[in-house]
Formats: structure tokens, C-alpha cells, sequence
């Protein structure tokens, strides 16, 4: 199981970015895809999580109403859309999956990692 997640990037304070996370090679339709992030100092958190199918997206408090998570399973890949981006989004941001059509959102639950990308908001 391999993941790649891209599109990190620096932007201004209200500006948006979209990341992608492609998946290879194992089945995908069935699993659950997250996006974690993690800021200097700080621990991994969760922002989002969509099901299998996309019919079930979970976010966290501090994104929710701006990032917007979603897939295309024909292209193995997941995306996060995020807008109104804040200083305070600063971190790598993670994609990471599980074998599993149950949405969780801690980072334990999640077995396969991708490298990270840097997604740095300016003010």
C-alpha cells in the first residue's frame, strides 16, 4: 500500500489549496481515507475522513465549513479542498487509509501513512 499525497504549497491568509492523495496499488473502493496535519510542537490531529464511497465525511471542528473532503475511485484518489485557509493551518498535512468501511478519526486507526506535504498560510 502506497499513498502520495501533493499540492501542499504556501498561500495568503484566505486563499485555498486542494490536496490530493493518490493510492496504489490494493483496492481502494472499500477503504477509509483520512488527512491528518501536524504543526511544529504540536501532536497529529485529525481535520477530515470520508467512507468507501464518499457518502460519509467527517471533519473536525477547526476545518469544518472550509475544507471539503471527497474521492474518485476510478482514479484512486482523494482530495481536500480548502478555503479560508488560516496561519493557523500551518502543518503537514498526512493522508492516511485503513481497511475498513468504519470512519474513525484517530490516527491509531490508520495503518497506512503517505510522506506529508507542507501547506504554509501566511498572514
Amino acid at each position: 500500500v502506497q499513498l502520495q499525497a501533493s499540492g501542499g504549497g504556501l498561500v495568503q491568509a484566505g486563499g485555498s489549496l486542494r490536496l490530493s492523495c493518490a493510492a496504489s496499488p490494493f483496492p481502494f473502493d472499500y477503504d477509509t481515507i483520512g488527512w491528518f496535519r501536524q504543526a511544529p510542537g504540536k501532536e497529529r490531529e485529525f481535520a477530515a475522513a470520508t467512507n468507501w464511497n464518499g457518502g460519509s465525511t467527517y471533519y473536525a471542528d477547526s476545518v469544518k465549513g472550509r475544507f471539503t473532503i471527497s474521492r474518485d475511485n476510478a482514479k484512486n484518489t482523494v482530495y481536500m479542498q480548502m478555503n479560508s485557509l488560516k496561519p493557523e493551518d500551518t502543518a503537514v498535512y498526512y493522508c492516511a487509509a485503513r481497511s475498513s468501511v468504519v470512519v474513525k478519526t484517530a490516527s491509531d486507526d490508520y495503518p497506512y501513512w503517505g510522506q506529508g506535504t507542507q501547506v504554509t498560510v501566511s498572514s
